[in-house]
């Protein structure tokens, strides 16, 4: 038999088994990075033939990546190589506006010169390609990474410079309604998986040159594109400069999405509250530039992250500066309720009905307690239970396809609420306080939602034990922890605590924007005045 003993000898370390994983000498762990960073020492050559070989046996077995070699127009003594990866370089651009112009178009351009080898890479710069954008470079990293970023690249014999040409053409997702952040009034785009598209939506809502997009590229292996984006002296310079600070301190073999970059630049890693907002709208990204917050894209995702983050932008919409402040500060308020509700509902039931009975009126006390008669269970765990059941339904629905997850949900929350209430594993007012309960937690943002959820069953465990004593406690430590939470420096609790009276206007109540003088954020950006006096709209007088 294989035992426990025999296998610790096979994978010990210099003994011709496996090696450890944490072992240093470990090629397979450190063979890709150190691989990559030897590159960026690399430089060309001025012959082409090398310099192609070269980029063969970095790319080996890369069937995907083609290697195009023809003869300048004007001189045949001249070789040319394209190199491009197919799928990620847009041929129409590779066809015609590369290889026709170099191939076939160059003598009706200039006809009767001849180009010599010396002159070819500057006269290729200047008029031999007709393309919008291009780069020069010597090193062999950049022209590798320009490769397998969707740009072609443009090797002349005789020089040790590469044209990096940028016809990226790789199919994409069309902007379509957002999923995660439906609106009824507002703007239906949504970010998709493009950096570049996204930054452009970005500058469509804000035509500004102090609009700023800086960009790094993380991750040793997967080296993706990232950018953050701000507006120059509407933002605060010192948290600009902690966000480029953060960013660059990550070192990472990898980043696929900006959940990546959200969980190595929070303030508090265990709290479990986000100190850093995402979204997938352009407007409310644009909106928090104005306020003076920092965004930070990630190619590949459609969810944008901005900091710094308060508390109360997780229970405002979009869509509370679409409506009229009337109705906008009706709902809000509804929105305010609610997310108590769904974090205190619970456990405020089990604390009354297992230790507070003299809080109920009597009439309803009665039925409580009729209901509880046939339960053999105690409040807390029909409570904690039925959470468990309908965050497993949630959950269901969420994972399956969409058809699917919805009738799966809705079916299965009716069928077991009846089936445990007639089964007697549950009271009908348990049933009513858990679905009440999980209502009200979609009524704000997703991400403030799961953090409700999880304290959720904190305070049932501590109501369970200790009554309303245990649930005043909990409450009491959630509220000293959101008072010592801090998103990029800037208090969590802002502007209530510490308060900004300025600020109020935009809290629960949102103020008319004729009244929105001054910006609601100011602890976080400096543009403090946002519009004129007197913008109050006032019916004509008499006779005019």
């Amino acid at each position: 038999m294989f035992g426990f003993r025999k296998f610790k000898r096979f994978i010990k370390p210099g003994k011709g088994g496996i090696k450890k994983r944490d072992d240093p000498s470990n090629s397979r762990s450190t063979i890709g990075v150190s691989y990559m960073e030897s590159l960026e020492n690399q430089v060309l050559g001025k012959d082409m033939e090398n310099n192609l070989n070269q980029l063969k046996t970095i790319l080996d077995r890369c069937s995907d990546v083609i290697y195009r070699e023809f003869v300048f127009a004007q001189n045949e003594q001249i070789k040319l190589a394209l190199i491009y990866t197919d799928g990620l370089a847009d041929k129409g651009q590779v066809s015609d506006q590369i290889m026709r112009a170099l191939a076939l178009e160059v003598p009706m351009a200039v006809p009767g010169r001849i180009i010599s080898k010396a002159q070819a890479l500057e006269f290729i710069k200047e008029r031999g390609l007709c393309i919008h954008q291009i780069k020069e470079t010597n090193k062999l990293g950049e022209v590798v990474h320009a490769i397998l970023s969707g740009d072609t690249v443009l090797l002349v014999d005789g020089h040790d410079t590469a044209i990096i040409n940028g016809a990226r053409g790789w199919e994409s997702r069309p902007i379509t309604d957002p999923e995660a952040e439906p609106t009824v009034r507002g703007s239906r785009e949504s970010f998709v998986e493009s950096i570049r598209v996204n930054t452009s939506l970005l500058r469509r809502k804000i035509k500004n040159p102090n609009l700023k997009i800086e960009s790094f590229q993380i991750g040793r292996l997967s080296t993706t594109d990232v950018a953050i984006a701000y507006l120059e002296g509407v933002a605060n310079p010192a948290i600009i400069k902690e966000v480029k600070t953060r960013i660059e301190r990550i070192k990472i073999d990898a980043i696929l999405e900006t959940g990546y970059i959200e969980e190595l630049i929070e303030d508090e890693p265990w709290s479990p509250f986000p100190t850093v907002n995402h979204t997938e709208k352009p407007d409310r990204v644009a909106a928090m530039l104005l306020e003076g917050r920092v965004a930070v894209f990630v190619d590949g995702t459609p969810f944008v992250l901005t900091v710094p983050s308060l508390l109360v932008e997780f229970l405002h919409a979009s869509e509370d500066y679409y409506e009229r402040f009337i109705f906008t500060s009706a709902v809000r308020v509804i929105r305010y309720l609610a997310a108590f509700a769904s974090l205190i509902l619970p456990s405020l039931y089990i604390a009354i009905v297992s230790y507070h009975h003299e809080l109920l009126p009597t009439a309803l006390l009665l039925s409580v307690a009729a209901q509880r008669e046939r339960v053999p269970y105690p409040a807390f765990f029909e409570v904690f239970s039925m959470e468990l059941v309908f965050e497993v339904l949630r959950e269901a629905g969420i994972r399956l396809p969409r058809p699917i997850g919805q009738a799966i949900s809705i079916v299965g929350a009716l069928v077991l609420g009846d089936s445990a209430v007639r089964a007697g594993f549950v009271a009908e007012a348990t049933i009513i306080v858990v679905a009440f309960t999980g209502i009200s937690s979609f009524t704000f943002h997703y991400s403030a939602s799961i953090s409700f959820r999880l304290l959720r069953f904190f305070l049932m465990i501590l109501s369970g034990t200790l009554g309303l004593f245990g649930l005043t406690a909990g409450v009491s430590a959630i509220c000293i922890h959101l008072c010592s939470l801090r998103s990029f420096g800037v208090p969590y609790l802002s502007p209530v605590v510490p308060t900004a009276y300025s600020d109020l206007k935009d809290v629960v109540l949102r103020a008319p924007w004729w009244a929105m003088l001054t910006n609601p954020r100011s602890i976080i950006g400096y543009n403090k005045k946002r519009e004129a006096y007197g913008l109050k709209p006032t019916p004509p007088e008499d006779g005019k």
